[in-house]
C-alpha cells in the first residue's frame, strides 16, 4: 500500500470525465488499498480515483462514525465501482462540505436526503441499495468527482469566487510556513 499525491483545484485532471471500470484484477485491488491508505492519511472521509490522477469510475467511502459520543472513529470502509444513481428524492437538505481536492475549504451544499444507487465492489459483485443522511450526501459528492464536478460548482459564482479566494490565501500561508 502507499500514499498517493492527492491532486487539487484547478488541476484539469479533476476535470476529467472518469470511465467504467471493466477489469476486476490485483491491480484494480490495490489501487482500492492505496485509496484508503491516502484518505485516512489526508484525513477524508471520501476519495474518487480521480482526485489522484486515476479517471476510473472508482470511489472509497469511510465515515469513520464514532459508536458513541466522544469515542475513536469506527472504521467502516466501502468500496463504489461503477456507481450510479437509480433515484434520489426531491427533498434536498443542507450540509458543509470539504473536499480534499479543495482544502481547508468549507461550504454549504443542497443535495436529495435520500438515494437508491447501484454499484460494484472491487470483485465486480454488483449492490443496490437505498441510502440516506450522511452516506448519501459523501457518494453524491464522490460520484460528482467521476463527472469533472467539484462541490464548490454547485455554489453560487459569489460563494465559489470567495472559496477560491480563501483556497489562494491559505496555500500562500502554506507557503511561507514551508519557507
Amino acid at each position: 500500500m502507499a500514499i498517493r499525491p492527492i491532486f487539487e483545484t484547478p488541476d484539469p485532471v479533476l476535470r476529467q470525465i472518469s470511465k467504467p471500470v471493466e477489469t476486476f484484477d490485483a491491480e484494480l485491488k490495490t489501487l482500492v488499498a492505496d485509496m484508503f491508505e491516502t484518505m485516512y492519511a489526508a484525513p477524508g472521509i471520501g476519495l474518487a480515483a480521480v482526485q489522484v490522477g486515476v479517471p476510473i469510475r472508482l470511489l472509497v467511502i469511510d465515515l469513520q462514525e464514532p459508536e458513541e459520543e466522544g469515542g475513536e472513529p469506527v472504521r467502516d470502509p466501502k468500496v463504489f465501482i461503477n456507481p450510479e444513481i437509480l433515484w434520489h428524492s426531491d427533498h434536498e437538505v443542507p450540509y458543509t462540505e470539504g473536499c480534499l481536492s479543495v482544502p481547508e475549504q468549507y461550504a454549504e451544499v443542497m443535495r436529495p436526503d435520500r438515494i437508491r444507487a447501484r454499484w460494484q465492489d472491487s470483485d465486480g459483485k454488483t449492490y443496490e441499495e437505498e441510502i440516506d443522511g450522511l452516506l448519501a450526501t459523501c457518494l453524491q459528492h464522490e460520484m460528482d468527482h467521476l463527472n469533472g464536478v467539484l462541490f464548490i460548482d454547485h455554489l453560487s459564482r459569489l460563494k465559489r469566487d470567495m472559496v477560491l479566494k480563501k483556497l489562494a490565501k491559505w496555500r500562500k500561508e502554506q507557503q511561507q510556513k514551508a519557507a
